[in-house]
């Protein structure tokens, strides 16, 4: 069932997506002259006033094709024909869809979720940290070496990397307050039982109840998951992580899979699903604006660029040759995907 879900929910994840384009495009009266929900041979076709609307038969993508995308066929409502604002617009609302949706997603959740914010509500016993030079009771730990805290686990991310020595800064009644080269490493607390615990001796407020409490966390959440994001791409850029390690579709339906069936209860198990779901939306809201060729990023690249050489240099790059790149650059990724592909059956094979 879950995998099914799964699959359901990946086809809703490229629906939203291909939408974003297609409403702004229309908005913007682009010819549409295909809106099509997945690749390959086509099962079900309906051809509207305008636009054929078709159901493809692999659900690894989809795509809108936008009159003269990618040549000029003189058409005033062509793509290549509207100003260059227009065209990173339509080109940026899919991923602005999908990171919609994955906030829709966790405000769905929120009421669920456990989580708070780092405002400190008092501190243990002998806690070094306590004083009008340190730490208030009241303090928002804002940042800790340029690294925004949006929720308490940020903390002691963020305090266990790089030594023991951090730049933190406070909001403290409005105000910001820069701790430099503040030493706060763990310090040692016996407890009752005579039990030691490592704790940096900090208490922090409980959540707040209400819908603007849980859009607030929703929203730390889904930019939690950008920094995610970036974090696994430069550990893929470093070498900290091997592709071979990195997981598709299949993959992610598998683990979708694991997750939920392992899942103590019905609600615990639609908790993990939307989560995980909202996660790659936003990943996706990522992933599909780098700047690179085939993806909305690198068609933006490309759109600013030659906007700027037009401007300055009063010259323009054919659109054959930007065609050309953006072709290159999709036969890498269908590579890439066929070799994710690979990786996710052989792990789930040698499991």
């Amino acid at each position: 069932m879950y995998i099914v879900l799964a699959i359901i929910a990946f086809g809703v994840l490229i629906a939203v997506h291909e939408l974003g384009h297609f409403m702004v495009a229309k908005a913007f009266d682009v010819k549409v002259n295909e809106f099509s929900l997945g690749m390959g041979p086509a099962i079900l076709k309906k051809q509207g006033k305008e636009t054929l609307y078709s159901l493809r038969l692999l659900p690894i993508g989809g795509f809108c094709a936008m009159e003269g995308e990618d040549e000029e066929t003189g058409d005033p409502r062509a793509f290549t024909a509207k100003p260059a604002w227009q065209r990173v617009l339509i080109l940026c609302a899919g991923a602005a869809m999908n990171f919609l949706l994955g906030f829709v997603l966790v405000l769905s959740i929120a009421h669920n979720a456990a989580f708070a914010e780092p405002i400190i509500s008092g501190f243990m016993d002998g806690c070094p940290y306590e004083g009008a030079e340190a730490m208030l009771k009241g303090d928002r730990i804002y940042s800790i070496d340029g690294h925004r805290t949006y929720f308490t686990t940020d903390i002691s991310e963020y305090l266990g990397r790089g030594g023991d020595e951090h730049d933190i800064v406070l909001v403290r009644d409005g105000h910001r307050v820069t701790l430099r080269d503040f030493s706060m490493p763990l310090v040692a607390y016996t407890q009752s039982d005579g039990s030691v615990l490592m704790r940096y001796g900090l208490y922090f407020a409980p959540r707040e109840d209400g819908f603007l409490a849980n859009a607030r966390y929703a929203w730390y959440e889904c930019l939690e998951f950008v920094r995610l994001v970036w974090r696994s791409l430069g550990d893929l850029v470093t070498g900290a992580v091997a592709v071979k390690e990195v997981s598709g579709a299949v993959g992610v339906v598998d683990y979708v899979n694991q997750v939920a069936t392992e899942a103590e209860t019905t609600e615990e198990a639609a908790f993990d699903f939307v989560y995980i779901f909202a996660l790659i939306a936003v990943n996706l809201a990522v992933m599909n604006m780098l700047p690179f060729p085939a993806l909305d990023g690198g068609r933006v690249f490309f759109t600013i660029v030659t906007g700027a050489i037009g401007a300055v240099l009063h010259r323009k790059i054919s659109l054959k040759a930007e065609g050309y790149i953006h072709t290159a650059g999709f036969v890498l990724l269908m590579g890439l995907m066929v070799l994710v592909l690979f990786n996710d059956v052989i792990k789930i094979i040698a499991r």
